[in-house]
């Protein structure tokens, strides 16, 4: 996510915080090739031209120019400037009406709406214990209503029956009817789109809104159409109405020109934005984090959230004690490398941790990635439990048979084990000395990092 734009405004931070002192002149020029570079990340040019000119005028003061550590207050000065173009607040789903609240989900065909009013409802069921229901108000689309009914069971949420030859407008009112009776705290109407904005989309869209009054309308744009993006949202902003944008496909879109963009130009907070294809793939929108990603500097506090949701903390603190007593087995590994998979894409965890961009071809050469961490489990998976238990089982015969079963070679197998082996070692000795081991679920296929097992070399 916004690997582009980060790496590009990294060499130009590089340059400057090289520098001892900066003239008006070097200031400038970098603001120059930042310009360049929010344009080339596909951010509208008006956004681009006051962002550049409200970053100057704070640039180029005494404050900056003669502080002791120019480079870095000016970098400071645009990270600033980007939480504030981003909106500096976190804007949460407005559930602030009586239940059963509605929420109006709009778009285009193809941006991930029908996907995206899933994981809301699995949000607002998992983590605020609401009953929700789901009501698919296309009736155009083969499939459509079948694709909610299966979304909203995966999700957990009960889903409104359809009924033949009803129009969306009958099927907005029935399901709020519904709501009503039964109980439901939310219901979220996930309304049809099409490949383009026309009159009759948006005279649909507006009739239901005038209807049911939601206390959210929330536009989905995907991330990876640009330009096309912010132009989807004024469109909709103007005719409809729009209260927030969810942002899908923000793991897919180095640019990250959209999401700078929408919030400049519509006005409407970036409420959410989808970062994967699982249920629960869905992120708080916030800024500072936003920027401190795009300018290098990671989301530790998003990473430790991540974790926080994906493992289990008394099952972790039992394998630090084993680990620390020199207990670490093979099986303790290979559930390290289950949760972070559980957390998510590997590029996107490791996007998170500060200073990762500028290692991004080392990372690119060692070949890390999900097929990787994918790899060292079929690996310790094709073990049996014992092997797992005591390596020191684990003859020339057995790594053939774990390097067939597993789709690997003797080679991984052996790489894996002396990885193995040197964490061990390393977290043995931590034991000895009193310290603290390292979290468990930390972070394995790390380059350069003692005691993390590395990836495989490339395959040829």
């Amino acid at each position: 996510m916004f690997d582009g734009l980060s790496a590009k405004l990294g060499e130009v931070f590089d340059r400057l915080n090289k520098r001892g002192a900066l003239s008006e002149t070097d200031v400038s020029d970098a603001l120059r090739d930042v310009r360049v570079a929010l344009l080339e990340a596909d951010v509208a040019l008006p956004v681009v031209r006051d962002f550049i000119d409200g970053v100057r005028e704070k640039a180029v003061g005494n404050e900056v120019l003669n502080s002791v550590t120019p480079g870095q207050m000016v970098v400071k000065v645009v990270h600033d400037h980007l939480v504030e173009m981003l909106g500096p607040e976190e804007a949460p789903i407005n559930l602030d009406a009586a239940p059963p609240v509605p929420i109006l989900m709009v778009g285009l065909q193809g941006s991930g709406k029908t996907t995206t009013t899933g994981k809301i409802a699995h949000r607002l069921i998992s983590r605020e214990r609401k009953k929700v229901l789901l009501a698919g108000l296309d009736v155009q689309r083969p499939a459509a209503q079948e694709q909610i009914r299966i979304l909203g069971d995966q999700a957990g949420a009960t889903t409104l029956q359809p009924v033949i030859g009803e129009q969306p407008l009958g099927i907005a009112k029935r399901a709020m009817d519904s709501a009503r009776r039964e109980g439901f705290d939310v219901v979220i109407l996930d309304t049809a789109g099409r490949l383009a904005i026309d009159a009759e989309l948006m005279s649909e869209v507006a009739q239901v809104r005038a209807s049911v009054n939601p206390a959210e309308t929330l536009l989905v744009a995907d991330a990876m159409s640009g330009q096309d993006a912010v132009n989807v949202a004024q469109e909709f902003k103007d005719k409809v109405g729009i209260t927030g944008i969810v942002l899908t496909r923000v793991d897919g879109d180095a640019r990250g020109g959209a999401a700078l963009s929408m919030r400049a130009v519509t006005g409407c907070p970036i409420k959410l934005m989808g970062v994967g294809e699982k249920m629960d793939a869905l992120e708080v929108f916030q800024a500072e984090r936003i920027a401190g990603r795009m300018l290098g500097m990671g989301d530790i506090v998003g990473l430790v959230e991540k974790a926080a949701d994906h493992v289990d903390q008394a099952e972790a603190e039992k394998a630090a004690k084993r680990a620390l007593k020199g207990q670490f087995t093979l099986e303790d590994l290979g559930e390290q490398l289950k949760q972070i998979r559980g957390m998510g894409d590997i590029g996107g965890l490791l996007g998170m941790l500060p200073g990762v961009g500028k290692m991004k071809k080392q990372m690119q050469d060692a070949n890390v990635d999900d097929k990787m961490i994918a790899h060292q489990q079929a690996i310790i998976f094709s073990m049996t439990p014992k092997e797992r238990r005591n390596p020191k089982l684990l003859n020339a015969r057995r790594r053939k048979r774990i390097a067939a079963g597993s789709g690997t070679s003797v080679q991984d197998v052996n790489r894996l084990l002396k990885q193995y082996q040197q964490m061990s070692t390393m977290m043995k000795k931590m034991g000895k000395m009193g310290k603290k081991g390292p979290m468990p679920g930390a972070m394995p296929g790390m380059p350069n990092m003692p005691g993390m097992p590395g990836p495989f070399p490339p395959r040829s």
